[in-house]
């Protein structure tokens, strides 16, 4: 078994999902592996990591909707506003989705569906750096 390891920055501009899969495509691509299995994990506590469909924008638009309704900023519920009115609702959409994926590596590539992409999925409204890890092991 081979490992390899890499980090990917993002640099987000708010609240918003971000399409990471080209870069972590091609770095699984690049690894030298063919077969194995690929995990992202995220070094954050108010963004998260998703699979979600890359084909039809709308998608990532209603995933949006959606987490506005479920945890609004500003709920009178959440005392821990130090950072500000989505500081809280930030680390609930964290909790409610993933800080970490696995992805099978099948002939040197990353074995996403057709219309499947990865996502750093941005939970505050202000910019952020954001680190991912990469982890491959393999053969």
């Amino acid at each position: 078994m081979n490992q390899r390891t890499s980090q990917i920055n993002v640099r987000t501009n708010g609240r918003r999902l971000y399409d990471i899969t080209s870069e972590v495509t091609r770095w699984a691509a690049d690894s030298g592996l063919s077969t194995g299995l690929l995990t992202l994990y995220i070094q954050h506590t108010s963004a998260s990591l998703l699979i979600n469909e890359n084909y039809d924008s709308d998608v990532l638009v209603d995933m949006e909707s959606f987490f506005a309704r479920l945890v609004p900023d500003g709920d009178s519920l959440f005392i821990h506003t130090v950072e500000g009115p989505d500081d809280m609702p930030a680390h609930v959409r964290t909790a409610l989705t993933q800080t970490n994926l696995s992805i099978p590596l099948i002939e040197g590539r990353a074995a996403l569906g057709q219309w499947q992409g990865i996502f750093l999925y941005e939970h505050r409204l202000v910019a952020s750096n954001r680190r991912v890890i990469l982890h491959l092991i393999g053969e």
